[in-house]
């Protein structure tokens, strides 16, 4: 039945929530200028007025705190009565030497090279594709490639935003006690590395192409020492061989089905009968509730022609590489961690 139109408009303000929507874009240059402008450094011993902020900061104070006034509604400061802006959960991971900051992460997803990709989403959806191959003429990690600085920026990205979610991994899987853990496309090794802390008797393999391998931080741990090797390669071609136990962390979502076989039966080449493979990734959820794996399954259209999975899509592709998934363990971080085994 229709609502009958007494003049009042909907109960509901849809306009207010779509123009909030549209402008979400707004969000990303209010968080990308908090985070350049290192408010949250500033606010670590404690509130400051924006007049105070601008003067540290070398902005403009008025313009500042409308901001920081629009970041407060997102939960990122909090104003109080006084006009002093203080630090939330979220703002004091902005800090630049906060345990597991987020500050590099924040960069790297506001980069513009990242903003264009997203305003050509459109192109993606009619033409099938990632935009960012189309603004940029060439692959996303073919375009990385050639630009040291994006690489540097996106490792440094990549090792901040995964720094939360190596240490929740490292305590939700029960990593063998012993025996060998290869980490394919590992990046700069955070996750390897806190796996060889929890477990004295493992040694480790890293394994991811050269930019990546040259900076891993698992040479300055003296926790780990003697127990791991670190390898420049291409998990195309193919995955060191005689690991008990082998690790595919945020590296499937990046590539369409296709390519993700040719991985996951190099792994599985590579594998021992009893071995094991772990996979680190988002396991979409059933309904219409928010979810960051929603979110970076968008951004893997546009960016890379990659996608999240829900637990059948998963369960189909090990399947067809010769796995049976075993279990998915949710995780208090946004990833799940899928285990699978050879068949």
């Amino acid at each position: 039945m229709d609502t009958p139109d007494n003049g009042a408009g909907p109960a509901e303000d849809v306009a207010g929530r779509l123009m909030e929507l549209a402008l979400g874009h707004l969000l990303s240059a209010a968080l990308r200028t908090a985070a350049h402008c290192r408010v949250a450094d500033h606010l670590a011993a404690g509130p400051r007025t924006a007049e105070e902020l601008a003067e540290l900061t070398g902005t403009h104070a008025r313009h500042l705190r409308r901001v920081l006034r629009y970041l407060a509604t997102r939960g990122v400061f909090r104003e109080d009565e006084a006009g002093a802006f203080h630090l939330t959960p979220a703002g004091d991971a902005l800090r630049t030497d906060a345990p597991y900051s987020q500050h590099a992460a924040v960069l790297m997803l506001t980069d513009p090279v990242f903003q264009r990709t997203s305003a050509g989403l459109e192109e993606t959806v009619r033409e099938e594709g990632p935009s960012f191959e189309r603004a940029f003429g060439k692959p996303f990690f073919a375009y990385l490639a050639g630009d040291p600085a994006l690489r540097e920026l996106f490792d440094a990205g990549m090792t901040s935003l995964s720094g939360p979610v190596d240490a929740v991994v490292a305590g939700t899987y029960p990593f063998p006690e012993r025996g060998t853990v290869v980490d394919v496309g590992g990046g700069r090794g955070g996750l390897l590395r806190a796996v060889l802390r929890g477990r004295p008797g493992l040694s480790g393999v890293l394994l991811d192409q050269t930019p990546a391998v040259s900076t891993h931080v698992l040479s300055g741990d003296e926790t780990v020492r003697g127990r791991w090797s670190a390898e420049s390669g291409d998990f195309f071609t193919k995955v060191p061989k005689g690991g008990d136990l082998y690790i595919l962390k945020h590296v499937l979502h990046d590539w369409p089905d296709e390519a993700c076989m040719r991985i996951l039966r190099n792994c599985r080449t590579a594998m021992a009968p009893d071995a094991r493979l772990v996979i680190v990734e988002s396991v979409l959820p059933p309904g219409n509730d928010p979810h960051p794996g929603k979110t970076m399954d968008v951004a893997m259209a546009a960016i890379v022609d990659g996608q999240e999975r829900t637990e059948a899509e998963f369960a189909a592709l090990l399947s067809r590489a010769g796995f049976e998934l075993t279990r998915i363990l949710p995780t208090t971080a946004f990833p799940s961690v899928v285990e699978a085994v050879p068949v």
